[in-house]
């Protein structure tokens, strides 16, 4: 019955996970690989410091300027150097995870119960959130995709 289960009973527990010292080029590429949203960060105790999202990545590349360019005669000359367009986005690139994650994060215990946590995510419209020991120590995490598991899936009936 979904009243007793518990964040543990629901999450993954084969949780990707990176440090703070990563680069963006590794995130985005495990985020690629691995097609998820986000990643918890952990410090070398495996203890969750962070989480770097796909929006993270985002909101820094909007900051990014293209060349000027105008239309002339149906061809393009570019006013500015595509120089400049590729290096800033090879410096954001090399940025480093704790320039970029979100450090102020919701956290549940793997005691938790069910209705707790999906009351959470959604009242703080959040995609995933770690599942930790009384350490901090993550034990798993659980996205909205485990949440609609539970809730319909009848192994957990």
């Amino acid at each position: 019955m979904k009243n007793s289960l518990k964040a543990k009973d629901i999450m993954t527990t084969d949780v990707k996970v990176v440090k703070k010292d990563a680069t963006i080029a590794d995130v985005a590429k495990m985020l690629i690989h691995d097609k998820i949203g986000g990643l918890p960060v952990v410090d070398d105790d495996n203890r969750v410091i962070g989480i770097i999202s796909e929006t993270d990545i985002l909101k820094k590349e909007k900051y990014v300027e293209p060349p000027l360019a105008i239309n002339l005669l149906q061809g393009i000359i570019l006013l500015d150097d595509m120089k400049r367009l590729e290096k800033d986005l090879k410096n954001i690139a090399a940025y480093k995870v704790e320039d970029m994650m979100t450090t102020k994060i919701v956290k549940v215990n793997e005691e938790d119960s069910f209705d707790d946590v999906a009351n959470i995510m959604i009242k703080k419209s959040i995609n995933r959130v770690p599942v930790v020991d009384e350490n901090d120590v993550i034990k798993g995490i659980i996205c909205r995709y485990d949440i609609i598991r539970a809730l319909y899936d009848d192994k957990n009936e």
